[in-house]
């Protein structure tokens, strides 16, 4: 895998990659993006991977993209190029034509956040936490898959606010199909594979398939689309907010900034 970024392990009918940058609360960058296209390559490609399990070292599923990340061209054109290989790596695992869980423990934000709900089920451990604080940052999802997921008004929330929410309010909102205790995040995981692996593959595929097709039915990959555009615009919309966070950053580092943004909202 790309400088082992991303961690590839084949554990009987499933296929586990392990998000590799615990130091960094496993954020998002070029070199996890492009190690998840190959880790997806070669699950799709092994015919005795019934399964692809999605998950993060240490104590985080991911704090999503790297706050520094960003074009060297900032205006919408410029970000619409830097954010069309996120939308790309996010969908993929959506389309993959075999069931994929995400195991999610410890942060799960913004653009890792997506990566969960891209896929088919969610298993979190007790002290999981989601939320996309994008709208903190002068900046909004981009896959924006939320509305697919959850409902409208709770999305509406959450994406307003930024605000992040509990294993236990996200299980029961429907974005999480259960909550388990943090030492068994793992076994849970292997029993619901357990569970899918005898199904034959071709069924599997032809399942995953009819249910992407709903989905499409109801319009998710024209909304993702769309949403390119506008998130494009919205990363190159100049406001004095972002301008001081990136000046606070610049001078004094970005936990400062971070404290900064907390500031205004409180914490997550």
């Amino acid at each position: 895998m790309s400088e082992e970024t991303v961690l590839y392990e084949r554990r009987g009918a499933a296929a586990w990659l392990t998000l590799n940058r615990p130091e960094k609360l496993n954020a998002l960058d070029d070199a996890i993006v492009a190690g998840l296209h190959e880790g997806i390559d070669r699950a799709a490609a092994d015919r005795e991977v019934k399964v692809l399990v999605l998950t993060g070292a240490g104590r985080a599923f991911s704090a999503g993209f790297e706050i520094e990340r960003g074009p060297e061209d900032k205006s919408a054109e410029g970000w619409r190029e830097a954010l069309e290989p996120d939308i790309a790596v996010t969908m993929r695992l959506r389309t993959l034509p075999k069931p994929t869980i995400a195991a999610v423990r410890g942060w799960c934000l913004g653009g890792a956040c997506e990566l969960a709900m891209a896929c088919d089920m969610i298993v979190a451990a007790e002290d999981a936490r989601f939320g996309e604080p994008e709208i903190r940052f002068g900046s909004g999802p981009v896959t924006l898959l939320m509305p697919f997921v959850l409902g409208e008004k709770k999305t509406n929330e959450l994406l307003f606010t930024g605000d992040a929410i509990e294993a236990r309010e996200a299980e029961r909102l429907g974005l999480v199909n259960r909550v388990v205790p943090a030492a068994g995040l793992e076994p849970a995981v292997d029993e619901l594979v357990r569970k899918i692996a005898p199904t034959p593959l071709a069924v599997l595929k032809l399942t995953k398939l009819a249910l992407g097709r709903a989905y499409e039915a109801m319009g998710l990959s024209q909304a993702v689309t769309a949403n390119l555009e506008l998130s494009a615009i919205l990363n190159a919309v100049d406001v004095p907010e972002k301008r001081e966070f990136n000046r606070i950053a610049t001078e004094q580092g970005l936990n400062a900034a971070l404290e900064w943004r907390d500031s205004l909202y409180g914490s997550l």
